[in-house]
């Protein structure tokens, strides 16, 4: 019996009731009708189900999906069945499912799903009648579906509607059929500029995505194509061609054709820029151009970076990641003047991000003039606390040190029993206990921020954390816990599992337990079996090459990578290691931070150039992942700092200065991996 020819009734006319009672007879039948050697006892057969939907095998999960009803996961297994064959699958099947699941994470992920799929193909009723129970609308091409699908039906076309349509258009990075469609609309109607499609052709080429930038050239100039294609074909021989670039088209594509090239080689951007193109551009597009090539520079910390910054006549024309760079570069140099003309040009948004926020404060400070120390104060007050690394710098600013927050008031029985009553919850952590935590940490998230409109509140996200605190899932305990906003429960975000052997393993080599709290935070969220895409494993997310190597220098010879499962042996390779990555970098813990996530010859180079602040430092750090790793490593440090030793923190203290190396590198560490 094929149980997918079954899950849903045929007649849509029939009532709900019915349709319900009649497939859950037929789910507990199917399951009845399997023979005895087809069972799989327990949870193997979410984890075999697990194995079929990632493998798109949906002949195996129909066989299976009968074994898991009555399985405290069975929404999640029901959800692959159908997701497999959800093309071929008729409305009612979908209707049903979605009544059967009603109000889990799963009814609603079947939704977006199905919401997805109607948009693609134009079936504007099913989505219309699917759409407004949306519980979770946070994908931007169902966002885009229903503002294409209102301007149809209704002919209203709004600015604030087109403005959303374009926000979201480029923010997706590959190519969407749902926000393409819906700015082909907007552009149609006048609501937004041919340019808006041609500054989605450059983002897309600036992340590698010609396909994505190729749709949006079609919007705009389909008689372009060709031209498209054979820039893309072949970068160098276009930008070699004959130097004609005066229609708009010829002339953006010209832009995409110097985009690519400086990505790979910016040297070779800019001189053709000076000697062929520049005469030939519009201003808009050299001062993007220009913008480019010198992001690209200041990713690789080169001082040409400033000068190709400086040809820019316009800093409004640049996107908020050039800005960010140029900011980045301006910094380096000491230039503060820079550094406030380029995050006064970024959008309102990027404004409010703590990172600049911060640094304008400190370029309006550096002049010292009363009335812009007045103004930088007010920047600072308005971010600082203990939060994250900005919003500690901003408080030291301030005259003031990290220090333990106020607990809040203590949970009420009835709180932790809500939490504990909660069905998503406790599926979640189900999941996660079995070895589906990618699931359960969807599931926990929806439970927590998306199943009710504005996410639970402070108190009951509060009671979640405390619930996968008391069942040691950290990572949901802590994630949980620091999207309270008007209470912080300093516990609940800075745990301190292992905490006799990390203590002790600190100590015997003279390390600040708090920095291996605030590396392990950060790199595992106290999660034992955390395995990397690389294959770091652990609590410390060591990788075996360093493991074997590190055992050799601390006189450990039996040591095997399988050992690092064990949390004393992972806590005492990753300590040691880190130790000797803190000796080689004299001490510095941003650089040593920098080397545990990159590996020491990066920050070798990186600390190369003029002596600076350390935040100065990191913020320049080229890897986005690398940047925003040390950064957080420090700010966790600082905060278990004060809680450990119950006395306020100074994360500048920690952070101190960087440059170039003073003394010759010790002997015991040159072949630090």
């Amino acid at each position: 019996m094929q149980f997918a020819s079954i899950l849903a009734p045929r007649d849509a006319r029939l009532p709900r009731s019915f349709s319900l009672l009649v497939i859950s007879f037929l789910l507990g039948a199917a399951a009845l009708l399997q023979p005895a050697s087809a069972q799989v006892g327990g949870d193997d057969v979410m984890l075999l189900m697990k194995q079929a939907s990632q493998r798109g095998d949906k002949a195996a999960l129909s066989a299976l999906l009968p074994q898991a009803i009555g399985n405290p996961l069975e929404p999640w297994a029901a959800y692959w069945e159908l997701k497999a064959r959800l093309p071929d699958a008729q409305p009612q099947e979908v209707q049903a499912f979605m009544a059967r699941y009603a109000g889990t994470y799963q009814e609603d992920r079947m939704r977006n799903d199905w919401l997805l799929l109607s948009g693609q193909r134009r079936d504007w009723d099913s989505f219309t009648a699917a759409v407004a129970d949306f519980r979770m609308n946070d994908d931007p091409q169902v966002r885009c579906y229903a503002i294409l699908i209102d301007s149809l039906r209704n002919g209203n076309l709004s600015q604030t509607q087109a403005d959303e349509v374009k926000r979201n258009w480029l923010a997706q990075r590959d190519l969407d059929d749902g926000c393409l469609s819906a700015a082909d609309r907007m552009i149609g109607a006048g609501l937004m500029s041919p340019n808006d499609a041609w500054r989605k052709a450059r983002l897309s080429i600036e992340a590698n995505r010609p396909q994505a930038a190729r749709a949006a050239v079609n919007l705009v100039a389909p008689d372009a194509l060709p031209v498209f294609d054979e820039m893309n074909a072949n970068v160098g021989k276009f930008l070699n061609g004959r130097a004609v670039a005066v229609a708009k088209s010829r002339r953006e594509i010209v832009v995409l054709a110097l985009l690519k090239l400086t990505l790979a080689d910016p040297d070779m951007a800019a001189s053709q820029m000076g000697t062929k193109w520049e005469p030939m551009l519009a201003t808009e597009e050299r001062n993007w151009l220009w913008g480019a090539i010198g992001r690209q520079y200041a990713t690789r910390l080169s001082p040409q970076a400033n000068d190709a910054f400086a040809k820019v006549t316009k800093l409004t024309d640049l996107s908020d990641d050039m800005l960010g760079w140029k900011a980045r570069a301006a910094l380096r140099v000491g230039s503060w003047r820079d550094v406030q003309a380029a995050i006064d040009a970024m959008s309102p948004v990027q404004q409010q991000d703590p990172t600049w926020v911060y640094w304008k404060g400190r370029a309006l400070a550096s002049s010292g003039n009363p009335e812009r120390l007045a103004q930088a104060r007010v920047l600072y007050e308005s971010i600082a606390g203990t939060r994250g690394f900005y919003e500690l710098l901003a408080l030291e600013e301030l005259g003031q040190r990290a220090a333990v927050p106020t607990r809040p008031a203590p949970l009420t029985a009835d709180e932790k029993a809500v939490a504990r009553g909660n069905a998503s919850l406790q599926r979640a952590l189900y999941a996660i206990s079995i070895g589906l935590r990618p699931e359960g940490t969807r599931e926990w998230n929806y439970a927590t921020n998306l199943h009710d409109k504005g996410g639970m509140d402070d108190r009951a996200l509060l009671a979640a954390a405390d619930l996968a605190c008391q069942r040691e899932i950290w990572d949901r305990c802590i994630n949980t816990s620091e999207r309270t906003k008007g209470v912080i429960d300093v516990d609940q975000r800075y745990p301190m599992p292992f905490h006799d052997t990390v203590l002790r393993k600190s100590q015997e080599i003279g390390l600040d337990p708090a920095y291996v709290y605030g590396l392990i935070r950060q790199e595992s969220r106290f999660i034992m079996d955390a395995r990397s895409g690389v294959g770091a494993s652990g609590l410390m997310q060591v990788m075996p090459a360093t493991a074997r190597w590190t055992a050799r220098k601390i006189g450990m010879p039996d040591f095997s990578p399988a050992m690092l499962g064990d949390h004393e042996t992972n806590i005492t390779i990753g300590t040691n290691y880190l130790k000797l990555a803190l000796d080689d970098f004299d001490g510095s813990m941003p650089l040593a931070a920098a080397a545990y996530n990159a590996g020491p010859g990066r920050p070798r180079n990186w600390r190369n150039g003029p002596t600076m602040e350390a935040a100065i430092w990191a913020e320049n750090v080229p890897f986005s992942e690398t940047r925003d790793y040390v950064k957080k490593v420090l700010a966790n440090t600082t905060n278990y700092a004060a809680l450990i030793s119950g006395r306020p923190q100074s994360l500048k203290e920690r952070l101190g200065n960087v440059g170039p190396r003073d003394m010759p590198e010790p002997d015991a560490v040159k072949d630090l991996p």
